[in-house]
């Protein structure tokens, strides 16, 4: 395991998705000065978010293309720079316009630096996957949290200083994670399949099924991470203690991620994926109903159970294509935002008419519906050859005379 790139890819990943989970929290915090509604916020925030989710399919081609190199760095100092001018826009108008743009570079950074941690796993490659999005999981955590400590006393021009919280990360990235991926011939072996697979061969019910099952638990945490906000500063809560409410609830997400791929590498996919996501629709339901300490069991509780199955859903599908890795992450990832980030802005809307409590009440039970789901998707664990490891860019004339 090389485990300097996995770190970086990691560190990269929670640095970019603190930007990323924090523009929520920044919509909700500016309503007041650009006049925002609730559907208006969520509208941005999958403007946001879609931007950044379909260009991933692009860049994961370019990614596998320039074998890795250079992609994830420019990406995330690509999002940082426009994330900070955001803060200097008049309008409303300009200032999504530049958060969009920004995204692009979210875009471009998932998808190499997801090829980039599987990579470096070796033999586990879904244990290197949850630890990369272990990263992205922190990130979303302290996201919101640190929104509420910067945004909410010094307001939008507080953006560049959460900006320049990822420059530790590029640098990092630009030394260790810039090495050449491998190449992988176009046939190279797939993992075996078990049995139970081979029944579940019908191409269209097998991707049918992926599509219901990603649609609905990423409906699920994108909708509480665009709503949430909204929904405890209605209850009164101040900026800084909602923004640690659904930290707790991301931070739950990042172990749960990590515990689902080691898992994942050990034990059923499939059952992993069907238990955790229906455990996960009560502790969910009852987030919005409880507060004080009791809160934040559940919101442990149903933010671990809802991530599990996020590094084995990206994993199974890029053992489908070893040869198209960075390509076929960047789709199902992209996929998973798109989707999320589209459902979240639906919500938004019937929030808007509806209230905000009953939509994510409705919202909550959505991981039972994706558990029934999972019955349909391949069963048993794949035992996949060894991943190859990167390879190290060539000195230059100069350093080998050194």
């Amino acid at each position: 395991m090389n485990k300097l790139r996995l770190f970086s890819s990691a560190y990269g990943h929670l640095s970019i998705d603190v930007l990323n989970s924090s523009v929520a929290m920044i919509l909700t915090l500016a309503a007041t000065q650009f006049g925002l509604t609730i559907a208006q916020i969520g509208f941005g925030a999958m403007l946001y978010q879609i931007m950044a989710a379909m260009s991933q399919p692009l860049f994961g081609g370019v990614t596998d293309r320039l074998r890795g190199r250079w992609v994830g760095p420019v990406g995330v100092l690509w999002t940082a720079i426009f994330f900070a001018t955001a803060a200097f826009m008049p309008t409303y108008p300009t200032f999504i316009t530049c958060l969009m743009i920004g995204g692009l570079g979210s875009g471009a950074f998932h998808a190499a630096g997801m090829v980039h941690a599987a990579t470096s796993g070796g033999s586990k490659p879904t244990t290197s996957t949850s630890i990369f999005f272990l990263g992205g999981q922190s990130g979303l955590a302290l996201g919101p949290f640190i929104a509420g400590l910067i945004i909410a006393p010094l307001g939008l021009i507080g953006m560049p200083i959460m900006a320049s919280f990822t420059l530790p990360a590029v640098v990092l990235m630009l030394i260790f994670m810039n090495d050449e991926l491998p190449l992988v011939h176009k046939h190279a072996p797939v993992a075996e399949t078990t049995r139970q697979e081979r029944r579940h061969g019908a191409a269209a019910l097998l991707i049918t099924a992926f599509i219901l099952f990603i649609m609905l638990r990423s409906g699920t945490s994108q909708g509480f991470a665009t709503l949430l906000p909204s929904y405890f500063e209605g209850l009164g809560y101040p900026p800084a203690q909602f923004g640690l409410m659904l930290g707790v609830f991301s931070f739950a997400g990042a172990i749960g991620t990590f515990i689902g791929g080691y898992l994942g590498d050990r034990y059923d996919r499939r059952l992993i994926m069907m238990l955790s996501s229906i455990a996960a629709a009560p502790f969910a339901f009852f987030m919005l109903y409880t507060t004080g300490a009791a809160y934040y069991v559940v919101a442990v509780l149903a933010g671990l159970l809802l991530s599990m199955p996020h590094s084995i859903l990206l994993i199974m599908t890029q053992e489908l294509a070893p040869h198209r890795r960075g390509l076929v992450g960047g789709m199902v990832l992209g996929f998973i935002f798109a989707s999320g980030s589209t459902l979240a802005w639906l919500q938004s809307i019937a929030a808007t008419n509806r209230g905000l409590q009953p939509v994510l009440t409705v919202v909550a039970f959505f991981p039972l519906v994706a558990g029934l789901v999972a019955i349909l998707l391949p069963s048993g664990r794949r035992v996949a050859p060894p991943l190859p490891m990167p390879v190290p860019a060539p000195a230059s004339p100069a350093s080998a005379a050194d």
